[in-house]
């Protein structure tokens, strides 16, 4: 999804389960490809002498292209499904993302726990993706500013929903000038991977620091989500 607009960064506190958990899946880092469905409408610069901001730019309007191609073909939505996993898999840097979000907790698991946080992340993101298509209609970019923060670049979006404010939208690119990738966004200012990470965090110490735990309740997400 697109962050909502307004959204302040505020968690509640609490299990990954019931009216909490949709709420924070609406918010959450996980739909940073589902926004970019929508990233048509953002223009591509120069393709000669760009700079890595430039081609941190074009780099979002193409993969947009492809999203929007795999969201609207006359696939099944299993092939659409495909079509999606392998987007996200050459666009966004979903494992670095993952390791981050489960923060320390990540050197605490054990080989077993990790494989089978790193799976169920990947397939948290695709099923949270394709079972939202059908919120995109009607949301359109304006590009803004592309600026280099250190070695990453920041892409600045306003983001127009119908029947809603426009939405200040930043998208985190590393290695813009080389092999490029999603690694965050931020909506009205507030890092939407922070919060996930937050937001693991919570659960885990509300359930004993239990790795286990989380599993099973991404399982579960899974679950009520396909």
């Amino acid at each position: 999804l697109v962050p909502a607009a307004g959204h302040t960064g505020r968690r509640p506190d609490g299990p990954l389960t019931g009216e909490h958990n949709r709420m924070r899946y609406r918010r959450q880092f996980l739909t940073i490809p589902a926004g970019l469905l929508l990233a048509g409408a953002i223009p591509a610069g120069g393709a000669c002498a760009q700079s890595a901001a430039d081609k941190a730019a074009a780099f979002i309007k193409a993969t947009g292209d492809r999203l929007v191609a795999a969201v609207n073909n006359t696939g099944t939505p299993e092939q659409k499904r495909q079509q999606l996993t392998q987007v996200i898999d050459q666009t966004v840097d979903v494992d670095g993302i993952a390791r981050f979000c489960l923060g320390r907790f990540w050197r605490q698991a054990s080989p077993d726990q990790q494989k089978q946080y790193m799976d169920l992340f990947h397939k948290v993101l695709v099923t949270s993706i394709t079972a939202k298509v059908g919120e995109y209609e009607g949301v359109t970019f304006t590009m803004g500013r592309a600026r280099m923060e250190n070695d990453r670049a920041v892409v600045s979006t306003v983001v127009n929903r119908p029947n809603n404010p426009p939405a200040a939208v930043d998208w985190i690119v590393e290695q813009p000038g080389g092999n490029p990738k999603i690694i965050d966004v931020k909506a009205e200012g507030t890092s939407l991977r922070l919060t996930q990470r937050n937001d693991y965090e919570s659960y885990l110490t509300h359930h004993n620091n239990s790795i286990d735990a989380l599993i099973g309740a991404m399982r579960d997400q899974i679950g009520k989500q396909g």
